[in-house]
This record gives C-alpha cells, structure tokens and sequence, in this order.
C-alpha cells in the first residue's frame, strides 16, 4: 500500500469518514498528459499577455517583481513555490499581520474585499483571474494539475485538522469547483467539502467540464 493509500485509510480509522480517490492509472496519466498539453500550448500563445502585464506591473509599481512566488503545500504536504502576477504592493506580507483581524472568510483562509494592497492593476488581473496564469508553470512541472483542490499556505495547514489535512491527499489545482460556483463568497469550511466531492468524484469529463466553465467564469469576469 503506498503514503497516500495509507493515509487515506488512517484517516477512515481515526475519522470514521469515507472518501475515495480515482487514483487508477489511466486516468492519472491522461489527467498528466492533458496538463503538459495544455500548459505549454497556454504559455505560448499567452506571452504577449505576459509581456504586455510585465510592463504594466513595473510601470505601477517599479521596486517589486513582476512575479510573486508564496510557498504552498501540495500532495502529501510537500512544500513548493507557486507563482502570481503580483496584484498587491512589495511589501503585501509585512502588512498582512495588521489586517488579520478584518478576515471576511471564516476558517483558515484570509480574504478581505477591500484589500488596501492590492495595486490597481492588481484590481483588474485579480478579478478576471489573470493573475493565476503563471500557475501554467507550475502545473508543466508536476507540483500543479489544471483542475484540483487550491493548494494552502503552510500556516493554514499548521491549524488544519485531520479531516482537513485529507484535501492534500492529491495534487492541487488551479481551478475546482469551488472556484466555478459561488468562488469568494464560500467560507473555508464549504470550500474544504466541494473539494472532498471533486475528490470522489473526480474524472477525465469532470476535469474537462471544470476547466470549460472556468474560461467561461474568465470571460464574463467584469475588469472594471
């Protein structure tokens, strides 16, 4: 029995829970397989995008990067950096403790509407979700796949249950079905429970059908 299989059941015993994962072969190739393709064909006809948010970004803000890489934990908790266009000011983090206490999520999550570090370009990418397109590289090298839970901060997890803990059980994702329904308007709680259904649920057709409404989502996101 491998790690995941063994926790998978560890967590039955402890948590009198059950959830079972598509983990068959077929499908954990094809899902790969899909996530190559499509990564490399979207990081190369979406360069000009970047090069022309490259400039955008500097001209705003000229003392941070264009790239904001966080550490996020992945399958089996193994850590790694995933990237953003940079939506908030160079010194978003060092700020984030003195807005800790306005968290309009309940859970272990911050999201606050009203965010006085986002940039104003960082308004615009933020809500048409342009600034999750760097995420393509992160899925060409196997730390994401297209479709799966959202992968969360290392503090999240440190106060994560072990029920909680079951969502890192697969790679994250850059879109789930939680960002396809209700997105930011879910607490932690709802969001962890969509992310157990796609986990039982999930499929090549079910995969193909989040990534389909979530350009759909993209496209009718209002920039202003």
């Amino acid at each position: 029995m491998d790690e995941a299989s063994t926790r998978v059941a560890h967590s039955k015993t402890v948590l009198s829970k059950e959830i079972i994962i598509n983990d068959s072969f077929a499908y954990l190739f094809t899902k790969r397989l899909l996530d190559i393709v499509a990564s490399c064909l979207g990081l190369i006809f979406l360069s000009p995008l970047f090069l022309l948010l490259t400039i955008l970004i500097k001209l705003e803000n000229p003392k941070g990067t264009v790239l904001f890489k966080q550490t996020r934990v992945g399958k089996n908790e193994k850590e790694f950096k995933m990237y953003k266009f940079r939506s908030m000011v160079s010194n978003a983090e060092e700020l984030l403790e003195s807005l800790l206490d306005q968290n309009e999520v309940s859970g272990a999550m911050f999201k606050m509407k009203e965010d006085p570090r986002i940039t104003k370009i960082g308004k615009i990418i933020r809500k048409t979700s342009i600034d999750e397109l760097p995420q393509l590289v992160n899925v060409l090298k196997g730390e994401m796949s297209l479709v799966g839970p959202r992968p969360p901060l290392k503090r999240e997890v440190e106060i994560y249950t072990e029920y909680q803990k079951l969502r890192l059980l697969v790679i994250p994702g850059c879109t789930g079905i939680w960002q396809v329904s209700s997105r930011n308007h879910v607490g932690f709680e709802a969001m962890l429970e969509m992310d157990m259904e796609y986990m039982r649920k999930r499929c090549l057709v079910l995969d193909m059908k989040l990534i389909y409404l979530t350009i759909m989502v993209m496209l009718r996101s209002k920039a202003f």
